[in-house]
């Protein structure tokens, strides 16, 4: 007895199934990529809320009512204690999450003021900011003395100093 049958597939129906997974494809992808730039503004502002929370608790115990001037004064350990700030976010321009973290002061602390309790340096305020790269984010995030957080769409850039923001609202 002779089998006339193969086994197998032939060349369209494999043709349809790559077509139909290349069709599923196309579909899920933007989803993905939309899910993931909004967990990385989630990181963006978790960032800034722990800047902030950090400035506050830096302000009250180490800093004589002044605050950090940089990321790594705040992710100095205390004598005896920890850090204000993790290791995640413990020096300028550090990128996580596809934003780029820097926080910086406007200006130093007078002279005569004594030094911090980490020994770092201080200043009459601080201003954070979270900028996405490439992919990364619609939105640019930043903080300041102030506490409150703040949010520009792109490709506007975010203008924050210590005391005031001129470009940004209000995240709420």
């Amino acid at each position: 007895m002779r089998r006339n049958q193969s086994d197998g597939f032939t060349l369209i129906e494999l043709l349809i199934v790559v077509a139909i997974i290349g069709i599923i494809a196309a579909i899920a992808i933007p989803g993905l990529l939309r899910s993931r730039q909004s967990a990385n503004e989630a990181s963006a502002i978790a960032s800034m809320r722990s800047i902030s929370s950090a400035q506050s608790a830096y302000a009250a115990s180490c800093g004589w009512g002044y605050y950090a001037m940089t990321l790594e004064d705040l992710a100095r350990p205390v004598p005896g204690g920890s850090p204000f700030l993790g290791a995640d976010l413990a020096r300028t321009n550090i990128i996580k999450s596809a934003y780029t973290v820097t926080m910086a002061s406007n200006a130093a602390a007078p002279a005569a003021v004594l030094p911090s309790c980490n020994v770092g340096a201080l200043g009459t305020g601080y201003h954070a900011t979270a900028i996405p790269l490439a992919g990364g984010g619609t939105r640019e995030f930043g903080t300041n003395t102030s506490g409150v957080l703040y949010f520009v769409p792109r490709p506007a850039a975010i203008a924050i100093t210590d005391r005031a923001v001129a470009v940004g609202w209000p995240l709420r």
